[in-house]
């Protein structure tokens, strides 16, 4: 009542002209004294006027509020604004209110979201007098009212940063709030160069003064950086940001991680988030879940195992806290991307990685079901290049035990050493027999164990390594001792890498007799049992034999594949043997397989040259070794030997007696031009050459020419 009673007091006083108030508003004209004689010089001068903080003062402070009308009036906004009439409510509450009663009352006004109240009253109220009959000066929160009115009506970042300004003339000095009102109104005009050299501006007063910048004041300029693509200025920021100790929003840190995993900065996104995860208020920060997704896919393609890890473990918050909500949101990884996790630490070495993705794989399924056979092969891939021999097997067990109640046909695909183990097989014989023999031993001390663990897939890996190493001794004894050491029987792989040990050192009958064996046992061949043999036909040139073994294996009922018959129809040509060609050709007819053309290892088996040039140039350079090096058996050897041999095979080759013979003279000459010495290292040098290289080569390009004139 009090406020309302204070209004309406200068009305009722306003009516009669005759009275004199006190009150600090009058209503009439003033009437000035007549001027006092002026002092003799010899007085002393008054001190400098008290009265500062307002620019009202360079007026006649006794008239505080002009015709506001009147465009010559000064104000704190443009022209057009200031022309508009004000309402008697609130300009009798600038006349009433004042410092604390303004900032309560911008309190409520806030909540109403009346803006344009807020502005008005303050623009009224700074023109204003005190109680002490002295302009109402506003402090720095105050004024950042006065800001925030403006931002919301809807003033630009230029006329707030002159609103800015004109603080000076009321002797404050704008704090960081002032400053993040200016960079709001900067992030929503976009206004990306003017906000940095703000914030710049703000950096450089300091910590210590008011007007440093704190958490908002980096989450607008970095969030408007990395809106509009500027990423490396933002990252700049974030990391001033992070050196300062403050708080990384989720809004910011989605962008952040955003923007560098579509900008390729991911050793940047991984440093950021090691150092957000070394700080108490930015440890919890985690992107959304699809974000999660992308950043792990992006992470496997650029082969970044650390970034790859920490996508996984922000999916394991988000996991945990699906768990803990009512109701429940149960989010679970997808398989396919726990295989591809796992394969990226095989490549990169990273058992963190390995660890972790298996973790959060245990835990999405929920012990539900167990993992995809594909889960197991790729865990023991990462194991075996690490060399972790004993967590790989020890990994193949698990799979055994998981998937012991499959057919026998899925057993076979799933525990072949040729395909799905080949890579704890490579592990095992990577060096050589020493790992070989470790393993076996290993094996055979777990198979005296309690419980005991017995695996015929564990040492169909040992008999294929020893194969890998050329060990056909160590392949057989470990193939015997299945049944005498271990009691297992042997399945179709470990008679396929016992015939794959035979076949490469060229032992046919051996595989031979493997095969006969196993097919007398009642095993059943498969296709690979069929290839490998047929490799070792092809190894022994005898097309004949493995065109026979093609045969058998179409009748078994298998279709061969087209690197099978091109193995066969290349040995057919090379031995000359057109006949079985002609079948090859008509079983990839049959079986509608393109074996097309092999243009670029017949260049290098027929290799022929349209001119002579190039020989009349060997023959050149093989004067010139002659005469200008020092003729020693060394030196014939190194480079004699290549230059003389080409030009024997080529004129060869061309049939052109005249120019062989011509070449024949011209190592007659260089005979000639020699000394005894040099002569007898030359003889004993072509001599050499004829009997080792000449002669075999010779008559053998003599006899291909002969039969391709034949025919």
């Amino acid at each position: 009542m009090s406020i309302l009673t204070r209004k309406w007091r200068p009305l009722s006083k306003a009516l009669n002209p005759k009275f004199i108030t006190t009150y600090t508003f009058l209503s009439q004209e003033p009437q000035l004294a007549e001027e006092p004689p002026s002092p003799p010089s010899s007085t002393t001068p008054l001190p400098p006027n008290p009265a500062t903080g307002s620019p009202l003062y360079n007026e006649n402070w006794r008239s505080p509020i002009p015709n506001l009308s009147s465009p010559s009036s000064p104000s704190l906004i443009p022209l057009g604004f200031s022309q508009q009439h004000p309402s008697s409510r609130i300009e009798a509450l600038s006349q009433t209110l004042d410092g604390d009663g303004m900032v309560n009352l911008f309190a409520d006004w806030m909540t109403s979201q009346s803006w344009s109240d807020i502005k008005q009253l303050f623009e009224f109220w700074i023109r204003s007098l005190d109680n002490n009959g002295k302009p109402n000066k506003p402090d720095v929160n105050l004024y950042n009212h006065y800001l925030r009115a403006n931002l919301m009506i809807g003033a630009s970042a230029g006329e707030l940063l002159d609103l800015v300004a004109q603080m000076e003339d009321y002797a404050i000095a704008p704090n960081t709030a002032s400053f993040n009102l200016v960079l709001k109104a900067m992030y929503q005009a976009k206004e990306t160069e003017a906000a940095e050299k703000l914030i710049d501006r703000m950096i450089q007063s300091g910590k210590e003064s008011n007007g440093a910048p704190d958490e908002e004041s980096y989450h607008l300029v970095v969030l408007l950086l990395l809106t509009q693509n500027h990423v490396d200025a933002a990252l700049k920021y974030i990391d001033l940001t992070l050196k300062s100790g403050y708080m990384l929003s989720v809004e910011v840190f989605t962008e952040c991680v955003s923007s560098c995993v579509k900008t390729g900065k991911l050793d940047t996104l991984v440093s950021i988030i090691e150092r957000c995860k070394k700080m108490d208020q930015n440890k919890a920060l985690c992107p959304p879940w699809n974000l999660c997704n992308y950043i792990i896919d992006v992470a496997m393609q650029a082969d970044n195992s650390e970034l790859a890890y920490y996508g996984l473990e922000f999916m394991a918050r988000w996991i945990a806290r699906g768990e803990i909500a009512r109701p429940p949101v149960l989010l679970s990884v997808d398989e396919g991307l726990v295989v591809n996790a796992l394969t990226t630490a095989a490549r990169n070495y990273n058992s963190k990685l390995l660890d972790g993705t298996w973790a959060i794989l245990k835990r999405s399924l929920r012990q539900k079901r167990v993992p995809s056979p594909e889960s197991y092969l790729a865990k023991i891939f990462a194991y075996s290049s690490f060399g972790n021999l004993q967590k790989a097997f020890s990994t193949l067990h698990e799979f055994e035990i998981s998937y012991k109640d499959s057919t026998k046909e899925t057993e076979e695909d799933m525990f072949s050493p040729f395909t799905t183990l080949y890579p704890l097989v490579v592990a095992c014989s990577k060096n050589g027999f020493a790992t070989l023999d470790s393993v076996y031993y290993q094996l055979e001390n777990l198979s005296r164990a309690d419980p005991p663990y017995k695996s015929v897939a564990a040492l169909n890996c040992v008999i294929l390594g020893c194969a890998n190493i050329w060990d056909v001794d160590r392949a057989y004894q470990t193939f015997s001792a299945m049944e005498t050491s271990f009691g297992l029987t042997p399945d179709i792989h470990s008679y396929n890498a016992l015939l794959c040990a035979f076949g490469k050192l060229h032992k046919r009958d051996e595989a031979v007799k493997v095969f006969e064996h196993l097919v007398s046992l009642g095993v059943k061949p498969n296709a690979k049992t069929y290839a490998l043999l047929i490799d070792a036909h092809l190894i022994k040139r005898d097309p004949k034999a493995a065109l026979s073994t093609v045969n058998d294996m179409v009748v078994a009922g298998f279709e061969p594949t087209k690197e099978i018959l091109k193995k066969v129809r290349r040995r057919c040509v090379r031995e000359m043997d057109y006949e079985s060609n002609d079948k090859v050709d008509s079983l990839a007819k049959d079986f509608k397989i393109r074996l097309g053309t092999e243009n670029r290892r017949d260049l290098l088996f027929n290799l022929e040259f349209s001119t002579h040039s190039y020989m009349y140039r060997l023959m050149g350079l093989a004067s010139l070794v002659f005469r200008h090096l020092p003729r020693t058996t060394t030196i014939y050897a190194v480079f004699g030997v290549p230059l003389i041999y080409s030009c024997v095979v080529q004129l060869v080759r061309s049939s052109n007696l005249c120019k062989l013979l011509g070449f024949v003279l011209n190592l007659i000459a260089l005979l000639v031009v020699t000394t005894n010495e040099d002569r007898s290292s030359f003889l004993v040098f072509l001599y050499s050459f004829v009997l080792i290289k000449g002669h075999g080569e010779v008559d053998g390009i003599w006899q291909n020419n002969s039969r391709a004139i034949q025919i």
